[in-house]
């Protein structure tokens, strides 16, 4: 069963699409880490590194849901086996099952929140040939910013994701810090994409930041200061993270 985890009447559930070693060494993705934070994130994080010092990476994608209501989903994982992260994630996911051992349809989900649009935290949102929103009932919320270097991020991602959410109706793009709910906010971060964003949930004195990738490894909570070498622009990308630690702590972090 997909683990829970629930503030007031808010359950969020962490559904693990797949997981599998990093394609490159740990050392080359964090390239400024020392082995005093290796041992340190090793130490916090013992599953996140395989015997032979590879980074173990699982996909998550997070449901968040008040009561019986409609369902929020935070990313969309690493997609079938011929979405975009084919060439690099463990294709295909297992979305769709862990969404089911949740209780959870795709109909009843009516907002996809998409942290960012790099290959893997898309990957379910628009499947099939011709492609076609895999959440019917949703809304799929993005950063304004995201929306405008989507083909910069990608050439593929106007005709393969923009276009089939625009023509079903189902885009929706935010500019800034949003309220979807008293209890939901969307909370720009910058850097590891422009329009990258994060969610927080909000109940009495609980709060829960859904990271996206605003940090990626535990290493980077040990140290916030690391760069990662996949983000965009990596000053920006430390400024969020710095940021958002500070602003929201003490919070649970959900990371993907």
């Amino acid at each position: 069963m997909p683990l829970n985890r629930t503030l007031g009447s808010i359950t969020v559930t962490a559904l693990t699409d797949g997981e599998g070693a990093f394609f490159q060494p740990r050392a080359e993705a964090f390239p400024q880490a020392t082995a005093a934070h290796w041992a340190e994130a090793d130490r916090r994080d013992p599953g996140s590194v395989t015997a032979d010092g590879q980074w173990w990476l699982p996909f998550r994608s997070f449901a968040i849901r008040a009561g019986d209501g409609p369902v929020t989903l935070v990313d969309a994982g690493i997609g079938p086996a011929d979405a975009p992260a084919a060439s690099w994630a463990p294709v295909p996911g297992r979305l769709p099952a862990e969404l089911a051992a949740a209780g959870i349809d795709p109909a009843d989900v009516d907002t996809v929140v998409l942290t960012h649009l790099h290959s893997d935290h898309i990957g379910w949102a628009v499947t099939g040939t011709p492609g076609q929103p895999y959440f019917p009932n949703a809304s799929y919320l993005l950063q304004r910013a995201e929306f405008d270097a989507a083909e910069t991020l990608n050439p593929g991602l106007p005709a393969g994701l923009i276009a089939p959410l625009r023509a079903a109706g189902q885009l929706r793009v935010v500019d800034g810090e949003t309220a979807l709910t008293p209890a939901v906010r969307l909370l720009p971060t910058p850097g590891h994409t422009p329009g990258h964003q994060s969610v927080l949930l909000t109940s009495a004195d609980e709060r829960m930041l859904l990271t996206g990738d605003l940090l990626v490894h535990m290493v980077q909570l040990v140290d916030p200061d690391l760069a990662y070498a996949h983000e965009e622009d990596p000053e920006l990308a430390r400024t969020s993270r710095l940021s958002a630690l500070r602003t929201h702590s003490p919070t649970v972090l959900a990371t993907p």
